[in-house]
């Protein structure tokens, strides 16, 4: 991986605010997908035109490539109790404890973010199902992680019994039931291990990338394990002294090879998300050549930036003060995107995860 010097900055916290009503966090997905709005901003005209998704196709050249993150959300929470204690001690209580799982760390360990993190301690251990699963408690992490070694039953995976016992966590500002899980999949989701999906590619349906493929734009698919680094709250005052949560990522060869070919040959590398962004901004060289690697990325990206690998990047609406819509303000700029956020709340576009999109040219 490329390491990444952070610029300089003065920004402040505050500086990446906005108001929004509480009426436009969007509470349940669109039907069809692509029938969601599309606001597009052309940094180079400056100019800001409202429309539908499906059209994000006018704004492709077929000597484009598109990039997908194909990575699938996990049932990554699921509720249990704590049956022994530190010390030893039988715990015969039935309070419930909750785990969403946010990396995998081997085969049977993960991070998680436990609650009440009282019932998850060094040396505890947690049982799921009525014995499914269990866990012990290894180390309490950075920003209060838990790092849990799981116990499978039946000599069945911890992903097979996640899938008998998890749900698929939604973000909190949802509080309507989602009747579908799918609905909280991208089409193309293949590889298991997000802790929540990458929400700009939601907006997808199969037909619509079929026509973009029949347009001659190339699809690349990488990958970004979505966990604590993108949706950690910022919670100092100096943005640069946030740190993000590593998250693992992985750019295949033949990925590679397809997005420098077709950069090289003159066409733009359009990111779906800031997943994908992140994931190629950390594989870039300074040139701008995409390297094959996984493993671990923490990059942070807010403005004073030098983006290398992404041309056009295609987005939700994000949450004030997030390290998400400091990524955006660092490609498209702070001043351009508040105001956009504006003129979106004018319009009453939908908000966050479930919300409407924007195309940045």
């Amino acid at each position: 991986m490329i390491k990444n010097k952070l610029p300089e900055t003065d920004l402040v916290l505050s500086d990446f605010d906005y108001e929004l009503p509480e009426e436009l966090i969007a509470q349940t997905p669109v039907y069809p997908r692509d029938s969601s709005r599309l606001m597009v901003i052309d940094r180079a005209g400056d100019g800001v035109s409202h429309e539908v998704f499906t059209s994000v196709i006018d704004h492709l050249d077929p000597s484009d490539v598109l990039v997908l993150n194909e990575t699938r959300v996990i049932p990554a929470r699921i509720i249990g109790r704590r049956i022994k204690r530190a010390n030893g001690e039988t715990d015969d209580s039935s309070a419930p404890l909750e785990l969403l799982l946010l990396k995998q760390r081997e085969i049977d360990v993960w991070e998680a973010l436990a609650g009440p993190g009282k019932r998850a301690r060094p040396g505890d251990v947690l049982e799921f199902g009525d014995g499914v699963l269990t866990a012990d408690v290894l180390s309490v992490g950075e920003g209060g992680c838990r790092v849990v070694r799981f116990i499978p039953t039946d000599g069945e995976t911890v992903y097979a019994a996640l899938h008998r016992l998890g749900t698929v966590p939604l973000p909190p500002y949802i509080r309507e039931k989602l009747d579908d899980p799918e609905r909280y999949q991208t089409v193309y989701a293949r590889q298991e291990g997000s802790a929540a999906a990458p929400t700009a590619g939601l907006h997808f349906t199969d037909e619509l990338l079929e026509k973009i493929r029949d347009k001659g734009v190339g699809i690349a698919k990488v990958l970004l394990h979505v966990g604590l680094g993108t949706f950690r709250p910022v919670k100092e005052e100096h943005i640069r002294d946030h740190v993000m949560h590593s998250e693992y990522i992985s750019v295949t060869r033949e990925t590679a090879d397809l997005i420098n070919g077709r950069r090289a040959a003159g066409g733009r590398i359009v990111a779906v998300g800031t997943t994908s962004c992140r994931t190629l901004e950390s594989v870039a060289d300074e040139n701008g050549v995409i390297m094959p690697y996984s493993g671990d990325t923490g990059i942070f990206i807010y403005p004073g930036y030098r983006f290398r690998a992404t041309d056009a990047l295609i987005t939700n609406f994000h949450l004030p003060e997030s390290t998400l819509l400091m990524l955006v303000s660092a490609f498209a700029g702070r001043e351009r995107m508040l105001a956009a956020y504006r003129e979106a709340v004018q319009e009453r576009y939908r908000f966050f995860s479930f919300g409407d999109a924007m195309m940045i040219l």
